[in-house]
């Protein structure tokens, strides 16, 4: 078992940028993927950015360009560094690591962008 908790979510002016951080309760290692989902009011959830052991990234046509995910298994924290922020953006981001038997979410982190 393992907990996920997401920090760095906020208010951004429309271009701007924002590092969300995700902490595990436990080594990441078992993590295989690993990544960022977002569900904005009355929309489906959707993928923003993985990454998968052992380093590959994908990440929504959306936001390719203007977004980075990374981890640091040394602290169990996965990263998603986004700029050039559109009010399109505005949503609960979530939090999601998966050991290939089993998934786990946090509890998610808000991000408005205003124009």
């Amino acid at each position: 078992q393992v907990q996920l908790v997401e920090s760095g979510g906020g208010l951004v002016q429309a271009g701007g940028s924002l590092r969300l951080s995700c902490a595990a309760s436990r080594s990441i290692l078992s993590l295989n993927a690993m990544g960022w989902y977002r569900q904005a009011p009355g929309k489906q959830r959707e993928m923003v950015a993985l990454i998968i052991s052992p380093g590959s990234t994908n990440y929504a046509d959306s936001m390719k360009g203007r977004c980075t995910i990374s981890r640091d298994n040394a602290k169990n924290t996965v990263y998603l560094q986004m700029r050039s922020l559109k009010p399109e953006d505005t949503a609960v981001y979530y939090c999601y690591g998966g050991t290939g038997s089993f998934g786990y979410w946090g509890q998610g982190t808000q991000v408005t962008v205003s124009s």
